[in-house]
């Protein structure tokens, strides 16, 4: 079976877009995660890189390719580093 990979080059600017959004809220819950931990710093950094990816996708994904694919391999790395750190999350069992 033949497996195809897109880069981000290769997908239109809606799937683009929705990439970048897709990685802020991962960032975006990450920081949270973070600061519940007491660790401010990673939650400062990933909290501002997804509310930079928040309000900029549109514009990423439509004019700045280049730069949208460095912005995805900046979070990725940030979660990969993150996720090393915390291979054992918190899970909450609380029911609100």
């Amino acid at each position: 079976m033949q497996q195809m990979t897109k880069t981000i080059r290769d997908l239109t600017i809606e799937e683009r877009e929705d990439a970048l959004i897709t990685m802020a809220h991962a960032l975006e819950g990450a920081a949270r995660e973070a600061l519940v931990e007491g660790n401010r710093q990673f939650a400062a950094i990933s909290g501002n890189m997804a509310e930079a990816i928040f309000v900029n996708a549109d514009q990423l994904a439509r004019d700045h390719v280049e730069e949208a694919e460095q912005v995805l391999e900046q979070a990725v790395q940030i979660m990969v580093e993150y996720e090393a750190e915390h291979p054992y999350r918190i899970v909450s069992t609380a029911i609100h």
